[in-house]
This record gives structure tokens, sequence and C-alpha cells, in this order.
């Protein structure tokens, strides 16, 4: 009896021992199971602290790009600064011209005593004998040409100037005003030198 109870015992601790090897699943102890919830329960509270940890990124970021931006020179806004800039001058200089060719110029004049000096030149070597047009015809026609020529200058600075757009409401003031001082200038230094204002004087019967 006592050695059939020994063998039963050696079977069952054989059996064992093959369920054993047969499954190889760890076992967990209880003291890895209380530690385990633990650690599933810190795992939400890790997922919701990611998006606070990319907060200050963001923000970052965003304050990278501020600075980025106000260290780039605003190229955008200084072009039609310039543009302006240039068109003012552009109207002012063309009104100025054309109330030149109005008015009349220091370059006009001084051509014009020219030719008066060289009208008399002329009469008193006998190289020619009408007086008056050298003395007063030719001067009268050299300030007319001068007047001219600044009346169309007046012209295409202020045409280009109102071509140009958008422009300031007070640079198309000034650039129309110049454009119409010099129509009228072109006007009047045409009637000059055709002496439609003012016939030439002429010599008597009795004058050489």
């Amino acid at each position: 009896m006592g050695t059939t109870t020994s063998k039963n015992d050696t079977e069952q601790t054989d059996a064992v021992t093959d369920d054993a090897a047969a499954d190889p699943k760890p076992t967990t102890t209880s003291a890895e199971q209380a530690t385990a919830p633990a650690d599933k329960a810190v795992t939400p509270e890790k997922k919701a602290a990611a998006p606070e940890d990319r907060v200050p990124d963001a923000a970052g970021t965003e304050e990278d790009e501020e600075l980025g931006a106000e260290s780039t020179p605003a190229t955008g806004q200084a072009a039609p600064a310039r543009r302006g800039i240039v068109a003012g001058a552009g109207a002012v200089a063309g009104a100025a011209l054309g109330l030149a060719s109005l008015t009349g110029t220091w370059a006009g004049t001084i051509l014009a005593e020219r030719q008066t000096v060289l009208g008399q030149i002329k009469l008193q070597t006998g190289k020619t004998q009408d007086q008056i047009s050298a003395v007063y015809t030719t001067p009268w026609h050299t300030t007319a040409l001068v007047n001219g020529v600044f009346a169309l200058l007046a012209l295409v600075v202020t045409g280009v100037v109102l071509l140009r757009r958008p422009q300031a409401a007070w640079t198309r003031a000034v650039a129309w005003g110049g454009f119409a001082l010099a129509v009228l200038g072109l006007v009047v230094a045409g009637g000059m030198y055709l002496d439609l204002f003012a016939a030439a004087p002429k010599l008597g019967a009795g004058g050489s």
C-alpha cells in the first residue's frame, strides 16, 4: 500500500510538471496585479498633459513669427510711398513749368537781349536794312520760342503724372493745374510767334 501511494504521488508530480512545461504563461503575483491598475491610471493624466506641453511650443512659434515679421523691411509699403513722392514732385514741377511758360523765364529774357544786340550789330555793319526785324521782331520771336519749349515740357511732365494711377487727390489737382497752364502757355507762345496778338510795327513811307 505504501509503495502504491508513493508511486501515485510521483505520477501526479510528474503530471503537474508536464502541465507547467506545456503552459509557459508567466504567473503574476498579487503585488504585480496591484501595481498594474496604478500604472494604467497614470496614462490618462499623461495623455491630458501632452497637449499642455505643446502649448508653449505653439506660443513660442507665434512669437518668433511676429518678431520675424517686425524685423522684415516693409518693402510692399515703401514702394507705393516712393511712387507717391515721385508723382507729387512731378506734379509740382509741371505746374512750375506751365507757369513759367506764361510769365516768361530768365533764359528767354537773356536770349531775347542777345538777339537785340546781334540785330544792332547787323544794322551797324550794313548786313541788314530792316531795323524793325533786327531790333524788335527777332527778339520777340525768340521769347515766344523759349516760352513754347517750357510749355511743351510742362505738358509732358504733367501728362505722365496724370496717366499713372492711382494718385493722391492733391497730386492730381496740382497736375491738372499745371496741365492747364501749359496748354495756355503754348497757345500764347504760338500767338506771339505768329504775331496774332499784335502785328509787327512797320516803318512809314519816309522811314529808312
